[in-house]
């Protein structure tokens, strides 16, 4: 499997945020995206989830013949969590299994894996930033998709914490997958491609 950008382009507003790029990405393989703000990452991150359409270009899965479509083929976690805070956590992931379907883990084992085996009784709403974000990195777990679009995925993570996602994703690499992740903050990740977005001038 394979994702590929051509001469890709996005847009906010109605005006140019990025043109021009280009990358392909074979499974397990890590694109990291860095840039000042405004420069457009996240922008990048949504056009290629299909989230904002595309102003020009391309973007596209080869290869795949169980997600054939990056729609089926995405995890995209972005600034949001994507939870609903009345709800606690595990019916959180409970749902987002249901929706994406089933993955490599349980709910109650994705809790422990992202160190958080004791509170998944507990309503999102509750939780710290630090442990909302795990949760939400959960998610990938519950579900499997090949591609995870990670936008600024450890803001408010401790280091701890960062240690244990930088295992998840080298995890996930080692079994096929592919990362596209937009950050400020080193990931702790071997052997990952960088893409460096231009300022708005």
């Amino acid at each position: 499997m394979r994702l590929i950008a051509e001469n890709l382009g996005g847009e906010r507003g109605g005006e140019t945020v990025f043109s021009g790029i280009g990358f392909a990405l074979d499974k397990g393989q890590v694109l990291v995206v860095t840039g000042p703000n405004g420069s457009g990452k996240s922008t990048l991150l949504r056009v290629i989830a299909g989230l904002l359409p595309k102003a020009q270009g391309d973007v596209r899965i080869e290869g795949g013949e169980r997600f054939p479509t990056i729609a089926s083929a995405v995890h995209y976690l972005g600034h949001l969590n994507a939870m609903k805070t009345a709800l606690s956590v595990a019916e959180n992931l409970r749902f987002w299994r249901d929706f994406n379907g089933d993955g490599q883990s349980g709910v109650w084992e994705a809790l422990e894996t992202v160190g958080l085996g004791g509170i998944g009784h507990l309503p999102f709403g509750y939780l710290s930033t630090g442990q909302r974000r795990r949760a939400a990195i959960a998610k990938l777990l519950v579900s499997h998709k090949p591609l995870w679009l990670l936008d600024e995925p450890t803001a408010g993570l401790d280091k701890a914490s960062e240690a244990r996602f930088a295992g998840l994703m080298t995890r996930h690499c080692a079994e096929g997958g592919i990362i596209v992740a937009a950050t400020h903050l080193p990931l702790g990740l071997d052997g990952a491609k960088e893409l460096r977005m231009g300022a708005i001038g």
